[in-house]
């Protein structure tokens, strides 16, 4: 059965100087346009009201008739209603409890990106036209789109390294399920190997930061002694510790997609933990390395390649003591320190700590694949049920 998916493709091109100029009057529109409308709206919301996104559009339509906001004007139109609409959409994920409060953007420290759906951009045999624009975006084009695809909507952005890019909307009819299989995956994650799979693999961590920091620490010290005011050499040393940066998360990505993409296509169901990366992050000695192997990041990718391919994936509570637990007799261990990497259970089982973990957790996510009525999801993920919390079974009269 085909599945039709939306799926982004992700270009990098290289804009003219006047595509650049016009891009870069976007980004700034953009960023004023939705900062006026949440300085509207919580103003509005400190007098228990609300402002929805047909008043935010017609507050923008005013604010182009002033003369102080007349700049406005001078952009595509679409770009700034789409800003009112993910303000909308930031809004809804804080009244559903999902997301914080809605934050201003800044210029230094927000993604700069303007959104054009299809009234506004012209796609025609491999040339992408955007709106106010004569010229094509010299796109390069590392891998084609699909056969047929139409870009429904196409995003622009350019990086903190001075990097410009593309994103093409499109419904992707290639991506299939895969055909079932009869094989299980528990996946303990950690520092010391990025990947422990019950099978008894484990995958190196890479460490993509450490094998920057020499380069990223001198970088960052010229920086620090260049005189703070937006001066260009300021900017410079800013680009260049941007660009290490970029080149660390690049080749972590690459690393992520390739291990993830594996692990779907050998696996019907792939069991992981429930980690809280973000509170994981406020131990000091461990931040660093922890970002590093972006834990986060790959549960993100596992999740929706199992939504593509009729996967599934299970998260087990993260207080399953799957460190501790002997996965020969069940035995629960009663310290399990960090710096025991080996041990052996009263059973007479000796354990290498990450394979009995992976072990553990295929164990308990197998159980609640069985008996999934009882499963409470934590979250909602695109294709994962969480085995965080089980509820007692309730028979059938």
């Amino acid at each position: 059965m085909t599945t039709h998916v939306k799926r982004a493709f992700k270009y990098r091109f290289y804009p003219t100087d006047a595509q650049a100029a016009e891009l870069s009057r976007t980004f700034g529109c953009v960023r004023k346009v939705y900062n006026l409308a949440l300085a509207a709206r919580t103003e509005a919301w400190a007098r228990q009201q609300r402002v929805n996104y047909n008043q935010t559009s017609a507050m923008l339509t005013a604010w182009k008739k002033t003369e102080e906001l007349a700049f406005l004007n001078e952009v595509s139109s679409v770009p700034l209603q789409q800003a009112l609409r993910h303000l909308r959409s930031a809004f809804a994920g804080f009244f559903a409890k999902r997301a914080k409060y809605p934050r201003f953007k800044s210029k230094k420290k927000s993604r700069e990106s303007a959104e054009y759906t299809t009234s506004a951009f012209r796609f025609r045999d491999g040339s992408l036209y955007l709106a106010k624009m004569v010229e094509a975006l010299d796109i390069v084009w590392s891998r084609p789109l699909p056969e047929g695809a139409v870009p429904t909507t196409v995003t622009v952005s350019r990086d903190s390294a001075g990097r410009w890019f593309v994103s093409l909307l499109c419904e992707d009819t290639s991506i299939k399920p895969l055909p079932a299989a009869d094989t299980a995956v528990g996946i303990d994650v950690g520092l010391d190997h990025l990947l422990t799979l019950s099978a008894g693999e484990k995958i190196a961590n890479p460490r993509h930061e450490r094998q920057d920091r020499v380069r990223l620490a001198k970088a960052q010290r010229e920086l620090s002694r260049k005189a703070k005011g937006g001066g260009a050499n300021r900017c410079k040393a800013r680009q260049r510790v941007a660009k290490i940066h970029a080149r660390i998360a690049d080749r972590r990505r690459d690393v992520l997609h390739k291990l993830t993409t594996r692990l779907v296509r050998e696996n019907q169901t792939l069991v992981i933990e429930d980690l809280t990366v973000r509170s994981m992050v406020k131990n000091r000695s461990l931040a660093r390395a922890i970002s590093d192997a972006a834990w986060s990041q790959f549960r993100d990718l596992l999740e929706y390649k199992a939504a593509w391919y009729g996967r599934e994936v299970i998260a087990v509570d993260r207080f399953f003591p799957s460190t501790k637990l002997c996965s020969a007799c069940g035995t629960l261990a009663d310290t399990m320190p960090l710096n025991v990497r080996t041990w052996t259970c009263g059973c007479g089982t000796t354990h290498d700590r990450d394979v009995n973990a992976a072990k553990n957790l295929l164990a308990a996510g197998l159980a609640v694949s069985v008996c999934g009525a009882g499963v409470r999801p934590q979250r909602r993920t695109p294709s994962g049920q969480s085995a965080t919390k089980q509820k007692p079974l309730q028979r059938e009269p």
